[in-house]
């Protein structure tokens, strides 16, 4: 069978940058949760995406769950989120005794739809937070978002996890809101095996989200914890693979638009195919190629086929409001979010994909069409 070909996998630099910082790591003996990779890490990427600080943590859920806290989020606070979305974006409002309010998506975006924002708001004017997604490197429509938060003085966390890189209008997604987290999974544009980060123009929020990620511990000569803490804090290695992915980020984006205006290129004009959103004033990372199928072929067929190639596929997000922990909760929209979900297949994205890669998944999709 052929080699197999990946969704989304880790891609280390062909210069060995991370390996640079590993070894400062171990020469220095720095091997715990703090250090000097950590500490640039956190300039780093702060500096990259044009935030004022930053704090690097174990993971994306991590730095959602910090956010909730420091957004003052507690017990029985409502909180409004994406509903098409990974599982962990929602998961740290239930960690704070929080009450999820589930928001639809827009075609337009396949992110927040700022009509069923602004209709939940009316529904839940003491609504506490948002969080919104960036799916897949799309953009939510910001402007309208960050006018609606403003206007009725709710803080606005979003999840880039997923879009590092991305811009809208020129701005890089994660710094519009309050708070912004991003994730260095391993299925991410860069990865550090595991991590996230929290960043935010409020220094002093930062501050305390340091402070609770590394148990809460007081300044005092002996140990002293005068506030609940978390063990959230990031390795000095991973932080090391961190700075090293970091300076190939851009590449990574390039090469991921590449896989995706292939697939616009060689599957887009077949029966049914639409590929997701591009607008004017979106620039995505396109971190996962994502269409959906209004034909005979469907979501299924495509993923079946590509496995029996040894081919990885996934499909759409399925909304949280229809998953079984989560559906007991309050739902504001239509039906646009389960309609990508229904309709909606995730091509492999791999940047380490050879044009021979792309034309092996692109021929075994379009035998569909010919059968």
């Amino acid at each position: 069978m052929a080699d197999r070909i990946f969704l989304s996998s880790p891609h280390m630099s062909d210069e060995g940058y991370e390996m640079k910082y590993i070894k400062e790591a171990f020469d220095t003996n720095w091997i715990a949760p703090l250090g000097a990779n950590v500490n640039q890490f956190e300039k780093e990427l702060a500096a990259k995406v044009g935030s004022g600080s930053a704090a690097a943590l174990t993971s994306g859920t991590a730095a959602i769950h910090l956010a909730l806290k420091a957004a003052g989020v507690g017990e029985g606070d409502i909180v409004f989120c994406s509903t098409l979305t990974f599982s962990a974006t929602a998961n740290p409002i239930i960690y704070q005794n929080a009450i999820p309010v589930f928001i639809d998506s827009d075609y337009e975006t396949w992110n927040i739809c700022p009509i069923a924002l602004e209709e939940a708001i009316q529904k839940y004017p003491q609504v506490k937070a948002v969080i919104v997604v960036h799916l897949y490197g799309l953009s939510a429509n910001m402007d309208r978002i960050v006018e609606l938060c403003k206007k009725h003085d709710v803080a606005l966390i979003e999840d880039a996890a997923e879009s590092l890189g991305t811009y809208y209008k020129g701005k890089h997604t994660g710094t519009f809101g309050d708070y912004g987290i991003f994730s260095f999974n391993g299925n991410k544009i860069i990865t550090t095996s595991g991590g996230g980060m929290l960043v935010s123009n409020n220094e002093e929020r930062i501050a305390k989200a340091r402070f609770w990620a590394t148990q809460s511990r007081d300044q005092a000569r002996h140990y002293q914890h005068s506030e609940l803490g978390f063990n959230y804090r990031m390795s000095n290695v991973v932080a090391g693979i961190g700075r090293g992915q970091l300076k190939i980020l851009d590449q990574r984006v390039e090469k991921k638009k590449h896989i995706f205006e292939f697939y616009c290129r060689e599957l887009g004009l077949l029966e049914g195919v639409q590929f997701m959103p591009k607008n004017d004033w979106n620039e995505p990372n396109f971190w996962l190629s994502s269409m959906i199928l209004n034909g005979k072929i469907r979501p299924i067929d495509i993923m079946e086929a590509l496995e029996k190639e040894n081919i990885e596929s996934r499909p759409i997000w399925k909304p949280m409001h229809k998953q079984p922990y989560f559906e007991k909760y309050d739902f504001v929209g239509t039906d646009v979010a389960a309609k990508l979900f229904e309709n909606g297949v995730c091509l492999p994205s791999d940047t380490k994909m050879t044009e021979t890669d792309l034309e092996r998944v692109v021929e075994t999709i379009k035998k569909l069409w010919w059968a």
